[in-house]
């Protein structure tokens, strides 16, 4: 018996000795059969009640300095583990603009060294048919919003499309066209690629020697980016992957379809990530729900979850049970690419190592524990910071569009205005801890610095540079 039922049973006791105590006092009054009934209920009374007990003695409490080295040990475990997250949060930003000035980097300098990619193309994409051909400005102009038009709504229809099948489980066939998308960036954009740096270097290579080291960077570059591989490996192949596709756009699009196009695809990222039904939106959501990873085939991801084998030991306490997968909220999803820099379990995770301070079992107790078992945990690096591969693409098409006119002023502004409006969107993460879009911020303050550095800045330089005027 508890020690709450042992308090209840003593009180119902006490209420009914105070009522055979009445009866008696009653008995040489009154009517004799209901004196009688009165004594037999209560004689019957004590019988069908439960006899008191003694209540069991308290649980024996910790020492006193025990109790406060515990506490101790978890407002400093508490301490390191906020020290932590601050420098988890600023490391992996670092790691995030790394791999986004590289990208930008490697498509301006092709476009500033190969002049394949530099000259007006005569072949164009299947979603823009109009090729602005005409000398008017107001044709340029609707064929330009035609283009973008019809290659929105090949985005937005595919967009929906992945959303449908991830949605129904038809993993097989986003896998499929994942491998595919990629085996043709790695073999036949590659070989292009390849191609046109030898002949721009004037650099004499037999086609054996082609093969070998094409089949060797694609194989490998397949396998990194859809199974196993060294995290910097992987990263590289995105990296390099997201340029590819940044350069066949600036090849292959018209001049003025392509701002027009940035200027739209920022707008359908604001959309398809902040609506409530959005499909990126309820993409990411889906995922956590399942607690599934994206497909990394998409998702350039700062850090990677490896699942390692650790043995509990003697001297610790058993090994935590796996946290049950938790369904996150849509203020705290996260998009095509965004994972948070505050863990929100820090709490929990706090309360469930005070309990295990608090609640240790005894020496003997922990000797009589079975042998430990081997447990797959998953590592904390999980928690990267993820970036989709298209922001990577269209943040490289503006700055490559933008050296492709040979301003260098121009090229260094839209630059600097990515990587501001970049810091802006992870600087309202952290506040907002909601999902964001990565797009609209960068782009717009790139397409602000491009048209006014062009149409402002650098007539005024070219001015000052004329009259040799230095400042």
């Amino acid at each position: 018996m508890s020690e709450s039922s042992g308090d209840s049973a003593t009180e119902f006791t006490c209420l009914m000795d105070t009522a055979v105590a009445v009866g008696h006092a009653g008995a040489g009054s009154g009517n004799p059969a209901r004196r009688k009934r009165r004594s037999g209920a209560a004689d019957a009374e004590p019988a069908a009640a439960p006899a008191p007990g003694p209540p069991p003695p308290p649980p024996p409490a910790p020492p006193e300095g025990g109790r406060r080295g515990s506490e101790r040990e978890v407002v400093e475990e508490v301490v390191e583990e906020e020290e932590e997250e601050l420098k988890y949060g600023a490391s992996h930003v670092i790691k995030l603009y790394m791999p986004v000035t590289l990208c930008m980097l490697v498509v301006v300098a092709t476009i500033s060294s190969i002049q394949f990619y530099k000259e007006e193309s005569t072949t164009y994409l299947l979603y823009t048919p109009f090729h602005e051909t005409s000398d008017n400005a107001g044709t340029k102009a609707w064929n330009a919003f035609a283009n973008a038009a019809i290659l929105l709504s090949v985005i937005v229809c595919m967009t929906f499309f992945i959303f449908m099948l991830y949605k129904y489980r038809c993993y097989k066939f986003i896998h499929g066209w994942l491998i595919l998308s990629s085996f043709m960036l790695l073999f036949m954009f590659t070989y292009i690629y390849m191609s046109e740096v030898l002949n721009a270097y004037n650099v004499p290579i037999d086609y054996m020697t082609i093969l070998f080291s094409l089949w060797n960077f694609g194989v490998v570059g397949m396998v990194a980016i859809h199974w196993k591989a060294p995290l910097i490996i992987q990263q590289a192949y995105l990296i390099f992957m997201s340029a590819l596709m940044a350069l066949v756009f600036i090849k292959f699009m018209p001049d003025w379809t392509t701002w027009v196009v940035l200027g739209t695809i920022s707008v359908w990222d604001l959309i398809a990530v902040l609506c409530p039904h959005g499909p990126l939106r309820k993409l990411v959501e889906t995922a956590q729900e399942r607690n599934e990873q994206i497909f990394p085939a998409l998702i350039y991801s700062s850090a990677m979850v490896y699942s390692t084998v650790v043995m509990a030991t003697d001297e610790g306490s058993a090994p935590p049970p796996a946290r049950p997968p938790r369904r996150r909220s849509a203020a705290e999803s996260d998009d095509g690419g965004f994972a948070e820099m505050n863990d929100p379990d820090r709490q929990e995770r706090a309360a469930r190592r005070r309990q295990q301070v608090v609640h240790q079992a005894p020496a003997g107790d922990r000797q009589r524990q079975p042998p430990p078992q081997p447990q797959f945990v998953e590592d904390e690096e999980e928690r990267g910071i993820k970036l989709g591969l298209g922001d990577f693409i269209f943040y490289s098409v503006l700055v490559g569009k933008a050296s492709s006119y040979g301003d260098w002023n121009t090229t260094i502004a839209c630059f600097v205005a990515i990587l501001i409006g970049l810091s802006l969107t992870l600087l309202l993460l952290a506040i907002i801890k909601a999902a964001l879009p990565a797009l609209p911020i960068s782009i717009t303050f790139g397409l602000v610095f491009y048209f006014a550095t062009r149409a402002v800045i650098a007539p005024f330089a070219d001015s000052l540079a004329l009259q040799q005027v230095f400042i």
